[in-house]
């Protein structure tokens, strides 16, 4: 049996585009729902939580880049 283990990680800031935790990507929906989430269904939401990651870092990459261009 999965251990209940929330991604969370204290870093609780939304960005405004996508609506995504900046700490965990995860939506207010997903945090509220998390508990209740079957292990099948924490295994794919986990899943897409990295790609999101990914998606955030890169576009605070991107933001920078653009800043020191200025």
């Amino acid at each position: 049996m999965m251990k209940n283990v929330s991604p969370c990680t204290d870093l609780c800031y939304f960005d405004p585009r996508n609506k995504w935790c900046v700490g965990c990507a995860r939506t207010t929906d997903e945090i509220k729902a998390w508990r209740k989430m079957s292990p099948y269904h924490r295994t794919n939401l986990s899943t897409e939580l990295k790609r999101r990651m990914k998606r955030l870092k890169d576009s605070e990459d991107a933001a920078a880049t653009a800043a020191a261009g200025s």
